[in-house]
């Protein structure tokens, strides 16, 4: 229906921006803005071509990243599961027989089988903790600030941090790169990137790039100050700036960040699977021993 309506507008006399512009939940600004560009420019294949290539890294490193949460999201899901099957079937059966035998328990035994009897009867507690920290987080998130907040703590977290900084800079960079060497100015340019930062932190650093360079300003001076971007990115905007191809080094650096993203999803893939096993093993071992260690001193009484 939507590609209906803007063919109708264009039959209609409407440029194709202009038709595209009626249905902003389809496209957003980028699309637009830069299909209005390639119209003054008389250049829009060229420009359709990019907002394809675009498109397509874009969904790629998306995906590399979901794909590579895939295989610990999977492990982890089972690995619960076991545990607790193991919490809720297997050590009650323990507790039931202890009992009969009247036995004082040690400590590790006595906290696995108030952690069990609180997953039994006590699971629904566990789950509105969940579901309330859910809400407050969304909560949160709904006030600028919030969302500032929560932003900020996503970019510090170890490995996981790397990867949403230098995705987001990528896109960032990538974003800005399109629209520049579409023909779209500057100042229009940086307005339509902050909406599509995703990461309220780079878009707020963004404004005041924005800002400063509305008041004459380079774009390499506001962006070291913001923090976002590390040092080979500022000097290699300051050198695409010196030399008229701003737009060319801005895709490099986007480049370059996937690749650095690819290498840190990787080395987060390797880093989650042992620290797993570690967890999985330390916990597997904790409720051994918690178990054998009345079964080892029953059976010793019983000998003697």
């Amino acid at each position: 229906n939507c590609l209906i309506d803007v063919a109708d507008d264009v039959e209609s006399g409407s440029t194709l921006s202009e038709a595209m512009a009626k249905h902003t939940k389809v496209f957003d600004k980028l699309y637009i803005n830069m299909i209005r560009a390639g119209e003054i420019g008389g250049v829009l294949d060229q420009i359709l071509q990019r907002l394809a290539d675009f498109r397509e890294k874009s969904q790629r490193l998306k995906k590399k990243i979901i794909g590579a949460m895939i295989y610990p999201s999977v492990v982890i899901l089972v690995a619960g599961g076991i545990l607790v099957g193991i919490m809720v079937v297997i050590v009650p059966k323990f507790e039931k027989m202890f009992g009969e035998f009247n036995m004082t328990l040690p400590a590790p035994t006595l906290a696995l089988m108030a952690v069990s009897n609180f997953m039994q009867n006590q699971w629904y507690v566990g789950l509105g903790i969940i579901f309330g920290l859910v809400v407050l987080v969304k909560a949160v998130g709904a006030t600028k600030g919030g969302r500032y907040l929560i932003d900020s703590i996503k970019l510090k977290i170890p490995v996981f941090g790397v990867i949403i900084s230098k995705g987001t800079i990528s896109r960032f960079t990538r974003t800005l790169g399109v629209l520049i060497s579409s023909g779209v100015p500057i100042l229009e340019a940086l307005a339509i990137v902050k909406e599509t930062a995703g990461n309220a932190v780079v878009a707020r650093a963004i404004n005041n790039v924005h800002d400063s360079i509305r008041e004459g300003e380079s774009l390499a001076d506001p962006l070291a100050q913001s923090k976002i971007c590390d040092d080979m990115v500022v000097n290699m905007i300051a050198v695409g700036e010196e030399t008229g191809d701003l737009d060319k080094m801005l895709l490099k650096i986007s480049d370059n960040y996937d690749d650095d993203v690819d290498t840190a999803v990787e080395g987060m893939t390797s880093l989650i699977e042992p620290i797993m096993i570690v967890f999985l093993g330390s916990t597997v071992g904790f409720i051994v021993v918690a178990l054998f260690m009345p079964l080892i001193k029953l059976m010793s009484n019983m000998g003697s």
